[in-house]
């Protein structure tokens, strides 16, 4: 039987995932990531995901509950650019500003998530999640900074940490394509645009269901084939920019020479988060060979 065509998750996160309809495939998303019961109670628009169509295509914010009760905003983006880091340091700090009543107290800052699905190798590291926090640490103990039994009755916080802002980093390209927990099964999701029989992480049936491209109406359909065919176009122009000036000199030299252009183009490619299929018929070169790389 064959498998059953999925739209990409940035185009169900611009039309379908911002419906209140929707929201469980993403609280899915969200519980096997967190590992909590994340409940989400609102989408916020706020000047961080003003509604251009590359924003609106890449970012949701939204005001949850999670199983303890608390209120935290998780920023979702999901990209395939560069120049990150920072990116999320200024879009996290943008949305405790934001949602903060300027006669707040400190104490009402609230606690962000920022989630980042990345299609391209950010930094160097093996894994393909990353969480990172706040911590304070002594310069001559090395004892951590704790909060004291009041901060914690006031803040209603336990740790230090759990004031400040989280950092989720899912670098779907490093992944292995075997699923070993429910979270792997979102991950393989994302990567290759397939849900398995099988898998039955929290969201993924309903996803599957929704996402389906024959569920589109035919405007929907339409529109979703010209943004698949725009990232194709703009690979395509990339990729035949890269061949210029290689239509002269010796037989041999031009063979190498273009096939050492052809695997560079190829890890540029893979690094924008483009599929091995389409990277493979861009540049001709096996499926085998751009895994390698």
């Amino acid at each position: 039987m064959a498998k059953r065509r999925l739209i990409t998750f940035d185009w169900a996160m611009k039309r379908l995932l911002r419906s209140k309809a929707n929201f469980d495939i993403l609280e899915g998303f969200l519980s096997e990531l967190l590992k909590d019961n994340i409940t989400i109670l609102d989408l916020l628009e706020s000047e961080s995901n003003k509604d251009t169509e590359q924003n609106k295509l890449n970012q949701v914010d939204l005001k949850v509950k999670n199983g303890r009760g608390e209120i935290i905003i998780i920023e979702v983006q999901y990209t395939r650019e560069y120049d990150y880091l920072q990116r999320i340091l200024l879009g996290v700090s943008k949305v405790i500003t934001e949602h903060l009543d300027k006669s707040a107290q400190y104490n009402e800052v609230v606690k962000v998530i920022s989630v980042n699905i990345l299609y391209f190798d950010l930094g160097q590291g093996d894994d393909y999640v990353y969480h990172g926090t706040t911590r304070f640490v002594g310069l001559h103990n090395d004892d951590e900074l704790q909060l004291s039994r009041n901060q914690k009755e006031i803040l209603k916080k336990e740790t230090v940490s759990d004031i400040y802002p989280e950092y989720y980093l899912l670098k779907i390209n490093q992944f292995n394509d075997i699923a070993k927990d429910s979270l792997d099964e979102w991950i393989y999701f994302l990567k290759n645009e397939e849900i398995k029989d099988e898998f039955n992480a929290k969201g993924l049936k309903k996803a599957k269901e929704e996402f389906d491209v024959l569920k589109l109406t035919q405007n929907e359909r339409h529109a979703y084939e010209s943004h698949v065919a725009k990232l194709r176009s703009q690979a395509s122009l990339y990729y035949s920019s890269q061949f210029e000036g290689h239509a002269e000199g010796h037989a041999e030299g031009v063979k190498e020479g273009i096939k050492k252009e052809k695997i560079q183009t190829a890890k540029k490619l893979l690094l924008k988060g483009f599929d091995i299929e389409t990277i493979a018929e861009l540049t001709e070169l096996t499926s085998q060979e751009i895994t390698k790389l």
